[in-house]
């Protein structure tokens, strides 16, 4: 029987977390009128790797 892989799931956990305050952010930005000072932090935050391999 398969184990389950739980880094793997660790790491999606993360990254829906991530985006979900990510969004929170860039929708209270929208509402304040400061979007365009946060789009070199977003920039930043786009060019992260999405994918990882874990091999075990």
């Amino acid at each position: 029987m398969a184990k389950p892989n739980y880094s793997f799931e660790k790491r999606q956990r993360e990254l829906a977390k991530k985006k979900k305050k990510e969004e929170k952010r860039m929708r209270k930005a929208a509402e304040s009128g400061n979007l365009a000072q946060d789009d070199d932090i977003t920039a930043v935050a786009d060019s992260e790797p999405t994918a990882t391999t874990d091999v075990e």
